[in-house]
């Protein structure tokens, strides 16, 4: 990041710290956000004045972070953190007009000089790129396809839960709506209308225009998703591991805050919606080596070459422990079910949607070698993308290693396949719900270890632990109708 568009070819740009002034001065920024992500992938920020911001403090960073009040960072007797700006993260953050404010992405170090933080996601994300080189290639490419819902409003009430809880969503997209004035869309009806029924045509164009122009963030398509009551997607143009991580995290920021301007809100839960789609965060990757993809043989089944294949065979391997990565909290279970389009089944195949990872087969031949990829499909939004790319490119790399080739793909509809059937074929099913997923990360842990060291992994565990106690212990108003008269 970030990027500009030159007669039609993307122009990646790099600013120095002295670039970085020289914009606060003639942009005549006021205020500073320094921004970064916690363990979780919650955004989190703290604004300092332009005036008191120097040199040496981009060069060393900030003292300005307690840790132990970001969750999963440090324990309170060994908190005190250090923000250093990334000069090439600057951005002016356009709804901020009254006083003029600009961003600076940070990378999150330890006081008197001991070093990166661990669990600094970014800094996760940065040690994943390096492996990528140690294992004799250049850079690994991303392009994540994230999903969201945006409401014109939600409450829910779980302050006292053993009086009762609930929560009630409203748009005028949906079915339920009273307003009387729109096109409502049926459950699972919501792929691509035109306008009126898509309302949101006008708010998806202006965070495409401000990721684009302001924050150097490409964006070359956007349109409604299948679920009825605002569920959209914006596709980012794929990019290097951190820098797609970057702008995952900075895509989520914009759509929430021009939500927020709209009146409305904007959510990556990634099933709100009882009985229809939920949102995903598609995850596309691909390897390169002296300017070449990787994954491209154009003499090989859909032109995916062994690399590719081993490369997929680890993602498939390690597919049930990588859930509790990219599905990280107990509503992602709630979309991981057959008949929503979400993949359940762990298998590959083309354009077979139905498949954990799928190659997109839209073009082939040398000329769109560029786009060969494997496009794993279980990752949803509710995810922190520094440590689900990371963790993917583990996986990857561990299938490369042991040469665990990926097998023949399926080309038929899984969904459709009795479990005799799958069994027949060797398709297993993704956890049934965190707790599962959580499992198979603590039997299944060693692959992430280039990349990841033992202390994240045990601070994901607990910390995904407790989510899953907290809905444990509650009963949910379903259970109400089915079982109140037992």
């Amino acid at each position: 990041m970030p990027y500009k568009v030159s007669h039609g070819k993307a122009l990646q740009i790099s600013y120095s710290p002295d670039e970085v002034f020289s914009k606060i001065a003639h942009e005549n920024i006021k205020f500073i956000d320094l921004q970064f992500t916690s363990l979780t992938g919650r955004f989190h920020h703290t604004t300092i004045s332009a005036d008191t911001f120097t040199p040496q403090q981009m060069q060393d960073g900030l003292p300005k972070l307690d840790g132990s009040s970001i969750v999963g960072f440090t324990s309170i007797d060994d908190s005190d953190l250090v923000l250093v700006p990334d000069p090439n993260t600057f951005a002016v953050i356009p709804w901020m007009t009254e006083n003029r404010t600009a961003r600076l992405l940070c990378d999150v170090y330890w006081g008197e000089g001991r070093g990166r933080l661990s669990r600094d996601p970014r800094g996760v994300a940065q040690k994943a790129e390096e492996y990528v080189k140690t294992q004799g290639f250049d850079y690994s490419a991303w392009g994540p396809e994230v999903e969201f819902f945006v409401f014109d409003k939600i409450t829910w009430d779980v302050l006292t839960p053993y009086k009762g809880q609930s929560y009630s969503i409203e748009s005028t997209e949906a079915p339920w709506s009273k307003e009387g004035t729109g096109y409502p869309m049926g459950l699972q009806e919501g792929y691509y209308p035109s306008t009126p029924s898509d309302t949101l045509t006008p708010y998806r164009n202006e965070c495409v225009n401000i990721l684009n122009q302001n924050f150097g963030i490409l964006c070359d398509n956007h349109h409604h998703e299948v679920a009825t009551a605002g569920q959209c997607e914006i596709d980012i143009k794929y990019d290097y591991l951190t820098n797609a991580a970057d702008a995952t995290q900075s895509y989520k920021f914009v759509i929430r805050n021009i939500a927020k301007k709209y009146g409305k809100v904007a959510t990556m839960m990634p099933k709100p919606i009882s009985m229809d789609s939920g949102s995903g965060m598609h995850t596309n990757v691909s390897l390169w080596k002296d300017k070449k993809n990787a994954f491209f043989d154009p003499d090989a089944d859909v032109e995916l070459s062994q690399i590719g294949r081993y490369f997929c065979g680890g993602i498939l391997e390690h597919s049930k422990a990588l859930c509790a990565i990219s599905n990280p909290t107990t509503n992602s279970y709630h979309r991981l079910v057959p008949g929503y389009e979400a993949p359940v089944y762990i298998a590959w195949s083309g354009s077979n949607r139905s498949a954990i990872v799928r190659v997109p087969r839209h073009f082939k031949g040398e000329g769109y070698a560029f786009l060969k990829r494997l496009e794993f499909r279980a990752p949803d939004p509710s995810s922190n993308p520094y440590l689900v790319f990371a963790s993917v490119l583990a996986a990857g790399f561990d299938g490369i290693k042991k040469k665990i080739d990926c097998g023949d793909q399926v080309q038929e509809d899984i969904f459709k396949m009795t479990k005799s059937e799958r069994a027949k074929r060797g398709i297993g099913v993704l956890p049934a719900n965190l707790g599962e997923a959580l499992d198979e990360l603590e039997s299944d842990r060693k692959f992430l270890n280039p990349i990841f060291t033992n202390d994240v992994i045990d601070k994901l565990i607990e910390l995904e632990r407790r989510d899953q106690r907290e809905i444990s212990i509650r009963p949910t108003p379903h259970e109400f109708y089915l079982y109140f008269d037992v």
